[in-house]
């Protein structure tokens, strides 16, 4: 009486739909990282040495280098900038404004930026990119 089985057993791991499963991740991560930043406007930040980061829930206004302004990603004219910066500080309850400006802009551009801020008595912060 034999009893022993003739076969052995092993345990086997299928892994063709591995690859299946690879490039479904890899296009989902590759959509998603694009939806990420839907309104991101391009601007060349100046360089600094040093950063310290501002906590988010600030207003910011961006200036690119077509002199196009922007309040928290919304588009405006240096006409609206006064009541809009008003509003959007009032709103967030905060005096804190983050300048975004981009670097070829000019001196006299940063300071008519200031000027309504001033005459507003905002707190503007300039942004920068830290040079490594």
């Amino acid at each position: 009486m034999q009893l022993r089985r003739r076969k052995k057993e092993t345990a086997e791991v299928f892994t063709e739909s591995m690859n299946d499963i690879m490039f479904f991740l890899l296009l989902f991560f590759i959509i998603l990282s694009t939806l990420v930043n839907p309104n991101v406007i391009k601007i060349d930040l100046p360089n600094s040495k040093t950063a310290t980061e501002v906590h988010q829930g600030k207003v910011t206004l961006q200036v690119d280098a077509n002199h196009n302004y922007f309040v928290n990603n919304l588009p405006i004219t240096i006409d609206q900038m006064e009541p809009v910066l008003l509003a959007e500080t009032k709103a967030k309850q905060t005096n804190s404004v983050i300048l975004v400006l981009d670097k070829t802009l000019t001196v006299q551009d940063l300071a008519d930026v200031l000027q309504i801020g001033s005459k507003l008595g905002l707190k503007m912060v300039l942004s920068a990119k830290t040079s490594k």
